[in-house]
C-alpha cells in the first residue's frame, strides 16, 4: 500500500520554517474540528455570508486559525467567494464567504 503523507489543503501546511512546521503539526489532530466549526459559522451565516474575522469573532478564536480553514474549504469547493465585501476590523475590505449549494 502506497501511503502518502498528506499535503495542503488536505493537511496544515507550512512554508518549510521551524516554527511554521511546528505550528502546522501542532494543529493537525485538530484540523478536521476546525475545519467543521468554520464551515457551520458560514452556514448559520446563510445567505448573508462571513468574513474570516466575523468567524473568528463567532467562534471565539484567532483569525489566524481560521483564514487557512477558510483556504481548505474554499479549495474543496464547500465555500465561496460570493463577491460580496464588507470592512474587516481595521477598515479593509474582506471577502465575504458563504457556503456552496449542499455542503455539509
Amino acid at each position: 500500500m502506497n501511503m502518502q503523507t498528506p499535503i495542503y489543503p488536505d493537511a496544515p501546511g507550512h512554508r518549510g520554517i521551524d516554527t511554521s512546521v511546528d505550528a502546522a503539526d501542532a494543529l493537525a489532530p485538530s484540523l478536521g474540528r476546525l475545519q467543521r466549526a468554520v464551515l457551520r459559522t458560514i452556514q448559520a451565516a446563510s445567505a448573508r455570508g462571513a468574513t474570516t474575522n466575523e468567524v473568528a469573532d463567532a467562534l471565539g478564536i484567532d483569525r489566524g486559525s481560521v483564514q487557512p480553514r477558510t483556504s481548505e474549504l474554499r479549495r474543496h469547493h464547500i465555500i465561496m467567494d460570493s463577491g460580496r465585501r464588507r470592512p474587516n476590523a481595521n477598515g479593509k475590505n474582506a471577502i465575504v464567504w458563504v457556503a456552496n449549494g449542499g455542503a455539509a
